[in-house]
């Protein structure tokens, strides 16, 4: 999968699995500052963005989204806990889910924008 599109379709799919992931807490009983988790509807909107946006540099959104929720897991206090089972299983399995899905779009996303620019150098 080193096609732009494949790789950029990679991207879209692990910000949605991030996306679940945090659905998961949500339904593990993980209480959000507000009624909807705004980590879903930050990874899910990015997943459309880098879905529609033709622009090259755009999976660097989902690169960027993937490493700002990674960054978070790292500085929450409840992190680590929740990853090991602290607050049991269904928290546990949430948060192994959206770490797989965000560090996905880490990787996919950079891949992806790599990609793109080689494909534009190489058609000038």
């Amino acid at each position: 999968m080193t096609s732009v599109r494949g790789l950029r379709a990679a991207t879209v799919v692990a910000l949605v699995v991030g996306a679940a992931g945090i659905a998961l807490l949500w339904a593990g009983g993980v209480e959000f500052p507000i009624a909807v988790p705004p980590g879903i509807i930050i990874l899910l909107a990015g997943a459309v963005f880098v879905a529609l946006a033709r622009w090259p540099w755009a999976p660097v959104v989902g690169m960027l989204l993937g490493a700002f929720v990674a960054v978070g897991f790292l500085i929450s206090p409840t992190g680590m806990s929740n990853l090991v089972g602290d607050a049991g299983a269904t928290v546990a399995l949430g948060q192994a889910v959206q770490l797989v899905g965000v560090v996905g779009a880490m990787v996919a996303g950079a891949l992806a924008t790599r990609a793109s620019h080689r494909r534009a150098r190489q058609s000038k």
